[in-house]
């Protein structure tokens, strides 16, 4: 049989395994910096900051902060702080989670952990540029979990980044307490 012109078979990629029941969640240590910084850089959605804003993020804002372990690998993490007028709005910074797990529902325990294991938090915020769908999926589909509003309103724009930057609106999920 001639198979000259025959196209080739697309590959076939088996799933990825589940691995949800393996997956612990928890705040980070200056030992996990390294491991945060090197799932943004492979997220291939995130503004990579410098590997030492990993590190003080882990250190200095750790409640505000949490990793996604599959044993003692980092698979995820995301990070935030509270507003400094307003201690009950968190502003979630980043949220990446490794290829490998990535549809298994991890990016949803990280923010369910980070805001159940504060009750003072009601509001959170965060920016995610038009084009980041599946950053805007994440979290409609997470504030609709938690019977919480979403809305956008602008905050930076284009032309006020100093590079080829995006406009960033802000997403604002009030009412994060599930009933």
């Amino acid at each position: 049989m001639d198979t000259t012109n025959a196209a080739p078979s697309a590959p076939t990629t088996p799933p990825a395994p589940d691995r949800r029941d393996r997956i612990t969640v928890r705040r980070p240590t200056a030992s996990d910096g390294a491991a945060m910084w090197r799932v943004a850089r492979d997220s291939g959605e995130l503004d990579l900051n410098s590997s030492y804003a990993y590190l003080i993020l882990a250190q200095h804002f750790a409640d505000t902060c949490r990793v996604a372990l599959d044993g003692d690998e980092v698979v995820g993490f995301v990070t935030g702080y509270l507003l400094p007028d307003d201690v009950a709005h968190l502003f979630v910074w980043q949220v990446a989670v490794d290829a490998s797990v990535r549809g298994q529902g991890v990016a949803g325990r990280l923010l369910d952990d980070l805001v159940d294991s504060a009750p003072e938090i009601t509001t959170v915020k965060t920016t995610v540029a038009e084009d980041n769908v599946s950053s805007r999926r994440l979290f409609v589909r997470w504030a609709a979990k938690r019977g919480a509003t979403i809305t956008s309103q602008p905050l930076f724009t284009a032309d006020q980044f100093p590079d080829s930057h995006v406009d960033e609106p802000m997403l604002v999920i009030d009412g994060v307490r599930p009933s």
